[in-house]
């Protein structure tokens, strides 16, 4: 199990994380940051100046998963303690997800004091090891109090919050247990969705409403929208899944098998296995039966219908040229080849 003690900077988390520790039986202290710093020192400075916070780098957040999971296994399971800051909704998709996918449960916490003291402490923080530091970390921790507030909206949603404006760290630590042995915050609600080992046959489903826009859904446990779909599973064909996927996800039926727009090869990129992608046509859905859209909680947070500019700013770009091809295959009544989203033949 992981305990993520989140919060903007200052909050507390690694100093409540230190109690903690002392507090569970058989935990260990797991900080990211460390991984952030190895990062420094791996990749070309030229990848490195094109962000400005580690956490925007892909590597970052993938490494900070299979770390955790194989420093629960080097020691022998028990509960990992990671004070991290994670304020992007999607990070927080992609790390929790993949540690959902490797069934490490996570517990969330938010460290919450009120403003003034958040800032009181920030005024009063020091780094006596480093000259000149001092005033630099603080200005960082300022900086992140207005995406810390715009954040709070999904942040109190999905952790459980801690008032820390008059806690010691060590009360700080004893609020944390107490909520994660007593399981007030209980376990993340996360799909469990396993890491493939090879390339893999996708099958998805585009529904369009009267105006022609058609459906995406925004996925708790990865970045990025997504069309209605999923894997196909052994002996099943790609357009019985797609109906399978659909009527799971979304709660909608369809009366008849879809047609098949687009065929595309998504090439292995290591980590990924790549594979098969399939996108059909689904057909319009009325007012009725959008209505009567149903999402899984631990699977999906939202639905909308989008229009082909909309969704080039929603989907990652080899899944938006997926698109894009695939509504000028509806346009045509043809099937288009693709592979990495590039028409062939």
């Amino acid at each position: 199990m992981i305990v993520w003690i989140n919060g903007t900077f200052s909050a507390g988390k690694t100093t409540a994380a230190r109690e903690l520790i002392d507090l569970i039986p058989n935990s260990t202290l797991y900080d990211p940051e460390v991984i952030g710093g190895a990062l420094r020192h791996l990749l070309p400075r030229k990848r490195l100046e094109e962000v400005t916070d580690y956490q925007d780098l892909p590597i970052w957040r993938r490494l900070v998963v299979d770390a955790a999971s194989a420093l629960l296994s080097e020691v022998g399971g028990g509960v990992l303690v990671v004070p991290m800051t994670l304020l992007r909704q999607e990070y927080r998709d992609e790390v929790f997800g993949g540690l959902a996918a490797r069934h490490i449960p996570v517990r969330h916490v938010l460290l919450a004091p009120e403003e003034t003291i958040l800032r009181a402490r920030i005024a009063a923080r020091e780094e006596p090891d480093v000259p000149g530091a001092g005033e630099r970390v603080r200005q960082w921790a300022y900086d992140h109090i207005e995406p810390y507030q715009q954040a709070l909206g999904w942040l109190r949603d999905d952790a459980h919050v801690i008032d820390t404006s008059y806690l010691t760290p060590r009360e700080t630590a004893e609020a944390i247990a107490e909520a994660v042995l007593n399981s007030s915050s209980g376990a993340c609600d996360i799909v469990q969705t396993p890491e493939p080992t090879a390339e893999t046959v996708a099958a998805g489903v585009l529904l369009f409403d009267s105006d022609d826009r058609v459906l995406l859904v925004d996925p708790t446990y990865k970045p990025a929208w997504e069309f209605p779909g999923g894997v196909v599973e052994p002996g099943e064909s790609p357009a019985r899944a797609g109906v399978r996927e659909v009527a799971e996800e979304i709660g909608i039926h369809l009366d008849t098998m879809p047609r098949l727009l687009v065929v595309d090869w998504e090439q292995p990129r290591p980590p990924g296995y790549g594979g098969m992608r399939m996108l059909f046509d689904g057909g319009r859905l009325d007012a009725g039966a959008a209505a009567g859209i149903r999402l899984p909680g631990d699977e999906l947070r939202a639905w909308r219908f989008v229009s082909e500019e909309e969704a080039s700013s929603l989907l990652p770009p080899h899944r938006y040229e997926r698109l894009r091809w695939a509504l000028r295959a509806r346009e045509r009544g043809e099937v288009i080849a693709l592979e990495g989203g590039t028409p062939i033949g």
